[in-house]
C-alpha cells in the first residue's frame, strides 16, 4: 500500500506541510545558543568531565545542524528557496563542511530510489563492514570505538567527499564564496587566538561523538533486521528514550518512515503525523517501530550467532 493511499485526510495532510518558517528558525537559533553556553561553562570551570560532556554536548548539536541541513534539503525552512539555501549554507552547513545542495541531490535520489540500486545512499553502504547486520556485539563496540579515536570518522568523511564529488554542480562563484567563509573564520579565529578553542570545542566533537551518532541513525533509519520488500519495513521508525532524543533523534528525526512516507511534512509536525497515521490499524500493525537507539536498535542488528564477515574468515589452507 502505497503512502499516497494511506488512511490521512489530504486535508491534514495539507495543514501539517504548511511551513512555519519560526519553529525552524528557533530550533537553529537554540541550537547555536546550546554550544555557546556549553563552552563557556566548560571554560569556567576549566574541569575535565565538564569538557567532556561539553564535547557528547556540541557533538549532539552539530548532529541537529545536520538534520535542519536535512529540512533545508526539502525546502522546508522558509518559504524562500534561495534565501534558505543561503542561509542554511551559512549557519549549519558549511561549519560541518558540507553543503545544502550537494547533500540534496544525494538526498532526494535516496528518496527517489529508497533501498534499490539506483539509491546512491543504499548502493554506497551495501557490503560495508559497518552497514552488514546481524554483527557480533564485540564488532559493533569495536565500531563505536572507532568513531570516539577518529578513524572511523576520517574513513567516513573521505568516502562520503569521494560521493559528493562526483555529482558536484556548484559554480566557480559558488566554490569562491565557500571558500571565503573559511578564510574569513581562520583570520577571526588568528585575530581572537582562539584556535586552541577552535580545536576543543568543534574539531574534537566533530571527529568523534558527532560521526559517531550520525552512524548510528544512519543505521537505524535502513538497517539491522529490515524487510525490504514493502515500504512500511524498510524504513525504520525510533521511538527514544528522553535522553537519546538530545544526540540521536534530534528535531525528530527519529519519525523516518513518516518522512519517507510524506517528506513534505517539516521536522516539527512529524509527530502529529505519526500520531495520525497510528490511527489506521493496518499501519500500525505493519510499520517498523523500533523502542530506544541504545536497547531496541541493538537488538535487531546484534546476535551472538552472527556469521563471520568474508574479511573474518580463517585462512584455509
Amino acid at each position: 500500500m502505497s503512502g499516497r493511499n494511506r488512511r490521512i485526510d489530504p486535508r491534514e495532510l495539507k495543514r501539517l506541510s504548511i511551513l512555519e518558517p519560526q519553529k525552524s528558525l528557533a530550533a537553529i537559533a537554540v541550537d547555536w545558543a546550546i554550544i555557546a553556553t556549553a563552552i563557556a561553562v566548560s571554560e569556567y570551570t576549566g574541569n575535565i568531565l565538564v569538557y567532556l560532556m561539553t564535547v557528547i554536548v556540541i557533538a549532539g548539536r552539530m548532529h541537529a545542524f545536520g538534520c535542519l541541513v536535512h529540512e533545508a534539503a526539502h525546502y522546508r525552512i522558509i518559504k524562500n528557496r534561495k534565501l534558505s539555501d543561503w542561509m542554511s549554507d551559512l549557519l549549519l552547513a558549511w561549519p560541518m563542511l558540507a553543503t545544502v545542495d550537494g547533500y540534496r541531490q544525494n538526498h532526494l535520489a535516496h528518496h527517489q530510489h529508497a533501498n534499490t540500486d539506483d539509491d546512491p545512499d543504499w548502493t554506497a553502504k551495501l557490503g560495508m563492514a559497518q552497514f552488514t547486520f546481524p554483527q557480533k556485539i564485540a564488532r559493533g563496540v569495536m565500531q563505536l570505538l572507532g568513531y570516539l579515536v577518529a578513524v572511523n570518522s576520517i574513513r567516513d568523511m573521505v568516502h562520503m567527499a569521494k560521493r559528493m564529488s562526483k555529482n558536484d554542480r556548484s559554480t566557480r562563484s559558488y566554490k569562491m564564496l565557500r571558500l571565503c567563509f573559511y578564510i574569513a573564520a581562520a583570520a577571526i579565529f588568528s585575530l581572537l587566538g582562539i584556535w586552541r578553542e577552535f580545536a576543543l570545542y568543534w574539531l574534537v566533537p566533530f571527529f568523534t561523538f558527532f560521526c559517531l551518532f550520525l552512524y548510528v541513525r544512519s543505521v537505524a533509519e535502513h538497517f539491522g533486521n529490515m524487510d525490504y520488500s514493502d515500504e512500511l519495513t524498510s524504513s525504520r521508525t525510533v521511538y527514544p528514550h528522553a535522553w537519546e532524543r538530545l544526540f540521536f533523534a534530534p528535531h525528530h528525526i527519529n519519525y523516518h518512515l513518516e518522512h519517507h512516507l510524506y517528506p513534505g511534512v517539516p521536522f516539527y509536525n512529524l509527530p502529529e503525523l505519526h500520531a495520525i497515521l497510528m490511527r489506521d490499524k493496518a499501519y500500525a500493525d505493519k510499520a517498523h517501530i523500533t523502542r530506544g537507539y541504545t536497547t531496541g536498535l541493538p537488538a535487531e542488528c546484534f546476535a551472538a550467532s552472527a556469521p563471520l564477515l568474508p574479511s573474518h574468515h580463517p585462512v584455509r589452507y
